[in-house]
């Protein structure tokens, strides 16, 4: 059983990190986020350190402390360099635009498909078809690119839709003009 839990989590200089009624709450250059904490799981800031103590030693407490641990390691981190997905267009005519905080996608439908950005979350776009989204909030962040590519999910024939920029299409075979037989008759 892993055991990163225990581990404290590392505070820079420039991020505060203020506990108050069950709630950590982080603030630092690129943002302020907040978590709550679960009962039976305690935090403690010492020396620029935070630390994540289970009270007890149930199997639910135990995977609690590391999910909390590593969701405060999360928050230090996107609070002082935010987190990028970058999303990747393909297809013919299909392209991407930003106006103010609404992405409007055309994709091949017979409308195009707008998208509001959600609070913190920033987008930019290079060529019509490169999305770059930035947030300090890692899940918020990650929740949002997911909306974006299942508008239009990459088929596996042609790998046309919106996918991830280091994601890998596994490409199926299309049919052959003349089939198996040749002919039919």
């Amino acid at each position: 059983m892993a055991r990163g839990g225990n581990n404290p989590v590392i505070v820079p200089a420039n991020v505060k990190v203020l506990l108050d009624n069950g709630t950590v709450r982080v603030e630092g250059p690129s943002g302020k986020l907040s978590l709550k904490v679960p009962v039976k799981i305690k935090v403690e800031i010492k020396d620029s350190k935070v630390s994540v103590i289970k009270e007890t030693d149930e199997t639910q407490t135990k995977a609690n402390q590391g999910t909390v641990r590593a969701r405060i390691a999360c928050m230090v981190k996107g609070v002082t360099e935010q987190f990028v997905k970058v999303l990747t267009i393909e297809g013919v005519g299909f392209k991407a635009a930003l106006a103010g905080t609404k992405i409007t996608l055309s994709l091949g439908f017979s409308h195009p498909v707008e998208r509001v950005l959600p609070a913190g979350v920033s987008a930019a776009i290079e060529k019509n078809t490169i999305i770059t989204l930035k947030c300090a909030d890692k899940e918020l962040l990650g929740n949002f690119a997911a909306t974006l590519r299942k508008i239009k999910i990459p088929d596996p024939y042609k790998a046309k839709g919106i996918k991830y920029a280091d994601e890998h299409i596994r490409r199926k075979a299309g049919k052959t003009a003349g089939g198996a037989t040749g002919g039919g008759k």
